[in-house]
């Protein structure tokens, strides 16, 4: 049930709050490897190292539909550090940019763009970066970008975002990143309204040498309007960094499992998901 969801969001981002406070309270300062570093910067959704990452979301069985899915997700982080914000204080901006592959009313299925979202949080002076809790707020927004009616939402939309990222502990990194964008003008007469909360829990904890254990590759949707989907997916698996030398960039390989733990008005979800991604970092831009 709808209830059921929106519970467990607030719980989880209010147990996630406290433990923040409380290690922020208690904070020591961190002592990180290169490698942990750079795990933790490849995770981290509100990162000042500026990257690009590619992911392959295959899915194997979806419900409603015998067709196998497929998403390509292209999403730069494009961080913006004083003096060179528009901002007294750090940017990170995040468009997303996909390819999906979805079931066709003729049978099989087609590729297609799909929509554009965007957001632009900005970091909050408070706590201190020493503590390693980071929050942040700003605009987020969905720009109706696909190429079909069933590859995009075929509606402009605005609304706030908030991150909030906990680094205070070597080698792990616990955070979320909240948006609800909300429409309001559309492609057709025929679309319906939206307004659906978006949560993408991310977590990295070191492993040993250059392997880490991660998750950042699902995110919950909870549609406010009736009738409106409501989907819970976890995701959770591994992935490798690569400090090459040479001057060349630092990158990183992932591969992720992601199952639905709940669904609602969502008659074609994916139900179970295997992610295979790449993240190369840019370091040479943090001057930009």
């Amino acid at each position: 049930m709808w209830w059921v969801a929106r519970t467990a969001f607030c719980t989880s981002l209010a147990t996630f709050l406290m433990l923040a406070i409380w290690e922020t309270v208690n904070a020591q300062p961190a002592a990180l490897t290169k490698d942990e570093k750079l795990e933790q910067e490849f995770t981290d959704p509100l990162a000042t190292l500026p990257q690009l990452t590619v992911r392959d979301a295959y899915s194997p069985a979806t419900y409603g539909t015998n067709v196998q899915t497929n998403q390509v997700i292209v999403r730069p982080i494009i961080p913006r550090v004083p003096p060179r914000s528009l901002l007294p204080v750090a940017q990170f901006i995040r468009p997303t940019f996909t390819l999906v592959t979805v079931p066709s009313s003729r049978g099989g299925s087609r590729t297609e763009f799909g929509d554009l979202s965007v957001f632009d949080i900005a970091a909050l002076p408070w706590p201190p970066e020493k503590s390693g809790l980071l929050f942040g707020v700003g605009p987020a927004f969905v720009f109706p970008t696909a190429t079909s009616r069933s590859a995009g939402q075929g509606a402009w939309q605005a609304g706030p975002a908030f991150g909030a990222i906990y680094k205070g502990t070597p080698g792990l990194l616990v955070g979320v990143i909240v948006e609800n964008p909300i429409s309001f003008a559309y492609t057709s007469a025929s679309r319906p309204p939206q307004s659906t909360l978006s949560v993408q829990p991310v977590f990295a904890l070191h492993l040993w040498e250059k392997w880490y254990l991660r998750s950042a590759e699902a995110t919950w949707m909870v549609g406010w309007h009736r009738h409106s989907p409501t989907t819970l997916p976890i995701s959770l698996g591994i992935g490798r960094t690569f400090d090459r030398p040479g001057g060349l960039p630092p990158m990183s390989f992932f591969v992720t499992g992601q199952w639905t733990l709940y669904r609602q008005f969502a008659p074609i979800t994916p139900q179970t998901t295997v992610n295979f991604g790449m993240t190369m970092a840019f370091p040479w831009y943090r001057l930009w």
